[in-house]
């Protein structure tokens, strides 16, 4: 019985020794993947950044289509519905399929609308401090130097499969913090607001207002 427990013994050492060599090559092909990702987030911000400048330029006035274009590359990051239900939280559970799609429509069109109203930030130069990749989430910080001030901004980063012109997915911003101050966060305590006093439905007519009133004024 002894050269077979011995025969045992080495097999499992074998096996051992083999699975630590592997561990190694893992991590090593972890740690190159999420490097991969870090800089295919950079690049798209980067990119992003780019073009709108390259819209921005010295002027003041746009025409029709480089507004639709600039309303584009700035919303085009952003994951509405993710953004969205994180600010209507536990009143998101309510609403039934098509409610859901028609807050998310209208809310969309309001922040699309409403991100014309300042084009300042967008140009000036950005500089990226840290990018952190975990799965199919990510943390961006970067920072905004405007009129003199260290401005940072934060991205909430999801990877959503199939998003995107890339039919392998895109990553998404579910938040965006600017000087420390969530986006979601200030919609959550708006809406929620709203909801507590007057109910949701008092809160979609509010936003289809809020819609009227900034088509009205051409953002």
């Amino acid at each position: 019985m002894q050269p077979f427990v011995n025969f045992r013994r080495v097999c499992s050492f074998l096996l051992t020794a083999a699975l630590l060599l592997l561990a190694p090559a893992a991590a090593q092909a972890q740690t190159a993947a999420s490097a991969d990702r870090e800089a295919q987030i950079r690049q798209l911000l980067e990119e992003r950044d780019r073009q709108i400048k390259d819209i921005l330029g010295a002027s003041g006035s746009f025409t029709d289509a480089q507004r639709r274009e600039l309303k584009t590359l700035i919303n085009g990051l952003i994951d509405f519905r993710t953004m969205g239900r994180t600010a209507l939280g536990p009143h998101w559970s309510d609403l039934n399929r098509k409610q859901r799609k028609n807050f998310v429509d209208v809310f969309g069109k309001v922040v699309k609308e409403q991100s014309l109203s300042d084009l300042e930030p967008y140009r000036a130069p950005v500089s990226y401090q840290e990018i952190r990749v975990a799965d199919d989430s990510a943390y961006v910080k970067t920072v905004s130097r405007q009129q003199g001030e260290r401005i940072p901004v934060e991205y909430d980063l999801v990877y959503r499969a199939g998003a995107g012109a890339d039919e392998n997915g895109a990553w998404r911003a579910r938040d965006i913090i600017v000087d420390e101050v969530s986006t979601v966060g200030g919609y959550k305590r708006s809406f929620r607001s709203i909801i507590r006093r007057h109910g949701y439905d008092a809160l979609m007519k509010s936003l289809r207002n809020k819609l009227k009133e900034v088509r009205g004024n051409g953002s």
